[in-house]
């Protein structure tokens, strides 16, 4: 019976073993095992070894490895600024390895091929493309590529989030559109690129030829200083050569002298012994002469020095006294110059106290002069108005006065005017400076019609006046002659004017008087 028992526990563990072995999984990598169905959440291997409970429990599998999308626009999708671009993209995706995200994408990529993912994931792809190729230029999707990846690969996450992928990155491969404007623009690049070129290779050109001037410049430089250097050496050593043959035409000439030296030197001894005995003689005497001539220089060098030192002594004592009186006099300056100041100083401040009562006065005098001054315009008010009023009466009584007057008074207040108005008449012909006449010799012209012309203007002014008042001025002004009086009876007083004529004539003139009087 244990034998059995025991043959029995031997088959249980050899068949619990079996199962097991039989529920054994490992999972690589790049792949996810799913171990579903005892439990409410299911377990997830990745890279490591489990056991899953036959007929209870099953294994599903999810592709964790890196997919590739290729993504097209297919349609030519307009840019921000409304031209038709084509792009062609390839994104790099895998499934997220966190746990939530393995959840999200074995409910949605479970059991799997990579192929059959990526052709999923594809539309969205494309349509995220799509909504950003409408955001951009097309010069920003050509120059900044990086840019636009990006912003498509963050655009793109938000959606792939949800279905647990994750994207590693996402490379633009291929923009073109339908009217060759890119190549437009790369010929403009090109243009551009050529033109700084150009000038790069200008100013290049240019920067040689300034080192080559420069470097020739200098190399001038060089070489003049170098020939001059050659010059100087040149004209040194001309110099030197010039000083050395003089110095052997000096030596020449001092050797050749040097013998006709010698000889009359020769001579000279002979001549010399000759007078020698002389000359002994001759200094002898001179030395006997010389020092007499010593004492007495002797002599007089003391007494010059005692004079000397009696002068210089002078000279000192004289000096400190004219220093002692010139510090005394600097020292009365610098007393006077202060005692100035305190002066000035007490002259400044009387003169301040001065302006201030001055000032003072002057406003007090313009305040009493504005008081005047208003009285003043006052009284000069009152005076104008009582003037006023005495001239508008004195009007008032000249026109009542002019009202009575008669024809006799306006003639003789005419009349009085009439030497004045022959003045300012005879006034043009006093202005004159000098006159040139030329006469015709028949009497019409000359200094008789200059002369002639004060009556004519004269009887004018009298036709004029006797039109305007209605008297005969011509038989007034003859008023004083024998035929007036006798003839014609003409009377002038200071009351009337009374004229009887003996024609028609008179008999006018004496009834134009009466109607002036009227």
């Amino acid at each position: 019976m244990e034998l059995v028992f025991y043959g029995i526990i031997a088959i249980a563990v050899i068949a619990v073993l079996a199962i097991l072995a039989s529920g054994y999984v490992k999972a690589p990598p790049d792949r996810a095992f799913i171990i579903s169905g005892m439990h409410k959440n299911p377990r997830i291997l990745i890279g490591r070894a489990g056991i899953k409970i036959p007929f209870l429990e099953r294994v599903d599998k999810l592709y964790l490895g890196q997919m590739t999308v290729d993504i097209k626009t297919g349609l030519s999708v307009p840019t921000n600024d409304f031209i038709n671009v084509n792009v062609d993209a390839v994104a790099k995706v895998r499934i997220a390895p966190d746990h939530e995200s393995i959840q999200l994408a074995a409910k949605n990529f479970l059991n799997r091929n990579p192929e059959s993912i990526t052709v999923d994931l594809q539309d969205s792809l494309q349509g995220n493309l799509r909504e950003i190729i409408g955001t951009l230029s097309l010069k920003a999707i050509n120059t900044d590529r990086d840019s636009f990846s990006d912003q498509v690969m963050e655009k793109a996450s938000r959606d792939m989030q949800k279905l647990g992928i994750e994207i590693l990155s996402c490379n633009i491969q291929n923009v073109t559109d339908e009217n060759g404007l890119i190549t437009d623009l790369g010929m403009d690049n090109t243009s551009k690129i050529k033109k700084d070129a150009a000038i790069a290779k200008a100013e290049a050109e240019r920067d040689i030829a300034v080192a080559k001037a420069e470097a020739d410049k200098l190399a001038n430089d060089a070489r003049v200083q170098s020939q001059t250097e050659i010059a100087e050496k040149n004209t040194a050593l001309s110099i030197k050569q010039a000083e050395l043959k003089q110095k052997a035409d000096t030596a020449k000439a001092v050797a050749d002298a040097a013998y006709e030296i010698q000889m009359q030197e020769q001579q000279k001894s002979i001549q010399t012994a000759t007078v020698n005995a002389q000359i002994a003689k001759a200094e002898r005497e001179a030395e006997l002469k010389q020092k007499e001539v010593l004492v007495k220089e002797q002599e007089l060098a003391a007494t010059i020095e005692k004079q000397a030192d009696a002068n210089k002594y002078q000279t000192e004592r004289i000096a400190e006294a004219e220093l002692v009186q010139k510090q005394k006099e600097a020292e009365a300056l610098k007393y006077a110059a202060e005692a100035d100041f305190v002066k000035k100083q007490k002259e400044a401040e009387a003169l301040k106290y001065a302006a201030e009562q001055e000032a003072a006065g002057i406003k007090a005098k313009y305040e009493a002069e504005a008081a005047g001054i208003a009285a003043k315009g006052k009284a000069e008010a009152d005076a104008i108005r009582a003037k006023g009023e005495a001239e508008a009466a004195a009007m008032e009584k000249k026109a009542e006065a002019y009202k009575k007057y008669n024809g006799a008074a306006v003639a003789e207040m005419m009349i009085k005017i009439l030497p004045s108005m022959a003045a300012e008449i005879a006034k043009p012909l006093a202005s004159i400076d000098k006159i040139n006449i030329y006469d015709t010799g028949d009497g019409k012209g000359g200094a008789s019609q200059i002369s002639g012309n004060m009556p004519v203007v004269m009887k004018q002014v009298f036709d004029t006046m006797s039109e305007a008042t209605g008297v005969d001025f011509s038989e007034i002004v003859k008023a004083g002659t024998y035929d007036a009086k006798v003839n014609k009876n003409v009377n002038l007083t200071g009351d009337a004017i009374k004229v009887e004529l003996h024609n028609d004539a008179a008999a006018k003139t004496e009834k134009a008087v009466t109607d002036s009087d009227n």
